[in-house]
């Protein structure tokens, strides 16, 4: 029964990066199709509100599976690097796949914030590009389902090992 949950917990956290990918990717095909000028490194151009919603979905879509794999996944205390290099492979894995998972989320999460905030309504102005924050911060939401994955695999095999 726990393997069944375990691989039902795996594919919602990918089907909610994908989703959140997906919709970052949108936005920016969304806001590539607004009028613009564009001389040298300047640029003028009208906000996309497709491409603002679109964006500020997948922020939230990708703020939902970074929640429920912090909650899902549990929690594995070290408190000093003593304690890190005494654990066991798993746990160290787990760790560092638990740190990637933040790192990823919050460039990725950014991204997709100054995306989105650049197509606010009322931002309409002339300013340096900000070319592919939001495709950027769509791919990085497949590098988070596969960092989620690998954290909640390792994090569930570290606690089956640990002594009871």
């Amino acid at each position: 029964m726990t393997k069944i949950g375990g691989i039902l917990v795996c594919l919602v956290i990918v089907g909610l990066d994908v989703a959140a990918a997906i919709l970052g990717i949108q936005a920016e095909v969304a806001q590539n199709q607004v009028k613009h000028m564009r001389l040298w490194l300047f640029e003028c151009r009208e906000p996309s509100q497709d491409a603002y919603r679109l964006g500020l979905g997948a922020a939230a879509v990708l703020v939902m599976a970074h929640v429920l794999i912090n909650l899902v996944g549990g929690c594995l205390c070290i408190c000093s690097q003593d304690e890190f290099q005494r654990s066991s492979s798993t746990k160290q894995i787990s760790m560092a796949c638990l740190v990637l998972t933040w790192i990823v989320f919050a460039v990725g999460f950014g991204a997709l914030v100054i995306g989105t905030m650049s197509n606010n309504k009322s931002r309409s102005s002339c300013g340096f590009t900000h070319h592919h924050f939001l495709s950027i911060g769509g791919i990085l939401c497949f590098l988070h389902a596969l960092f989620c994955v690998a954290y909640y695999v390792s994090a569930t095999a570290a606690k089956d090992e640990a002594p009871k």
